[in-house]
């Protein structure tokens, strides 16, 4: 099996007639961890939702394609069975459908019709996962993020990552609002996904979730594009120093789109 890709070139994305991203480039291959970095405000959640198929986001320019084919003319649905997820930096309570029975159907709308998971199969690898996130057991039967704190509604979406195994995941800050505990609890589910199978986007603001999944290339995001790339050692040196050397070094007085996304 060829190593997955996910191939984004010069994407431009606008809200309302106001353009947010402005040509951004980003390969993705299996086995790798990418992060995201950078201040509020300057595109990186467009960019989360853009690929995702978000109706609010129109792309005006550029490409992306997954594994050769086209991500830009799927649909929602189809992206997600194409092997895309993500994981939502606010995700929608829904009342009345149980954590089991979204991520069961989920589950058998990528298998497709007649090879649906077994309830047995489906029950023991949903205990596993639950095991390694320390989640309660009571999680399966409660309504999907009803009532969940801001970091039982992170750690669920990690879970779905874990058990939808998608070949590319997008992490929006699935690290904001969590403690120091459970922030090692997502990001030891993160790396539990870990695999020459998968590749995985971190959009972060911080480093210190890097302290505990090692990315393979960090990026920093300013202006609606990447506009520096490097190894971990850059992400460091964000945390110590701020953005404003990279500003200064590349000549950029304003960081944002004029835009809060």
């Amino acid at each position: 099996m060829s190593t997955p890709n996910l191939d984004i070139r010069d994407l431009q994305v606008s809200i309302e007639d106001k353009q947010i991203l402005k040509g951004v480039n980003l390969s993705v291959n299996g086995g790798e961890i990418h992060a995201i970095m950078g201040p509020n405000g300057t595109g990186k959640s467009t960019l989360a939702s853009a690929l995702m198929g978000h109706p609010k986001y129109e792309v005006t320019g550029g490409s992306v394609t997954i594994d050769g084919e086209d991500l830009l003319e799927m649909e929602v649905d189809e992206r997600a069975r194409a092997g895309l997820f993500l994981a939502m930096q606010y995700p929608s309570e829904v009342s009345g459908v149980t954590n089991s029975d979204f991520l069961r159907s989920a589950i058998n709308a990528k298998r497709g019709e007649g090879n649906e998971i077994s309830l047995m199969k489906f029950i023991r690898e949903m205990d596993k996962q639950m095991d390694v996130l320390e989640m309660d057991e009571s999680f399966a039967t409660r309504y999907l993020n009803e009532g969940f704190s801001g970091g039982e509604k992170k750690r669920n979406e990690i879970l779905q990552m874990m058990m939808l195994k998608p070949r590319f995941s997008i992490l929006d800050e699935i690290d904001s609002g969590l403690d120091i505990d459970a922030l090692k609890i997502v990001a030891a589910g993160v790396n539990e996904m870990r695999s020459p199978e998968r590749g995985v986007i971190i959009i972060t603001h911080y480093q210190r979730l890097l302290n505990y999944i090692k990315p393979d290339f960090v990026h920093v995001f300013m202006q609606g594009r990447i506009v520096k790339s490097g190894g971990p050692e850059l992400a460091e040196r964000l945390e110590q120093e701020g953005y404003d050397w990279v500003k200064e070094e590349l000549g950029i007085v304003d960081e944002t789109v004029g835009h809060k996304v």
